[in-house]
């Protein structure tokens, strides 16, 4: 349950940071330098031969088994390859921001429950007034 919660979370910073759209654009023009440097290349002979070659550009693993030789071609693997960093990049940030919120979401829990605690100082069990203890004790520097 909440793995799922997690995951829907995460989902939602990519939606409200607006990658998806990023990384849908970057999909798309993927898609579109594969179709036309298969016309472009002397060196790619097919679409999947295309596919390969956008791969090894945007991962920036760069095989070196296919290579752009037309203006054309190496104009859109140097878009690729810019735009690819760019994508990977924007994906480290909403993952680092992701995990930041999920942090002081869980301070907020942790200090609510404390003050709920010390709210109820009267109420808690000689364990409970332990444990609340050695947690003030941690908070001294």
């Amino acid at each position: 349950m909440k793995r799922r919660k997690t995951g829907r979370m995460l989902w939602r910073a990519f939606r409200t940071s607006g990658a998806g759209k990023i990384y849908l654009i970057f999909l798309i023009y993927f898609v579109i330098v594969a179709i036309i440097l298969q016309f472009v290349e002397p060196n790619i002979k097919s679409f999947p031969d295309s596919l390969w070659y956008c791969f090894a550009v945007s991962s920036t693993i760069g095989f070196g088994d296919i290579s752009a030789v037309s203006a054309a071609g190496r104009i859109l693997t140097v878009i690729l390859s810019v735009y690819s960093v760019a994508v990977v990049a924007i994906f480290t940030a909403v993952i680092t921001s992701f995990f930041l919120d999920m942090a002081k979401i869980r301070a907020k829990e942790s200090v609510r429950e404390f003050l709920d605690q010390l709210e109820h100082l009267s109420e808690l069990s000689k364990e409970e007034l332990d444990d609340l203890s050695d947690k003030v004790r941690r908070f001294r520097p």
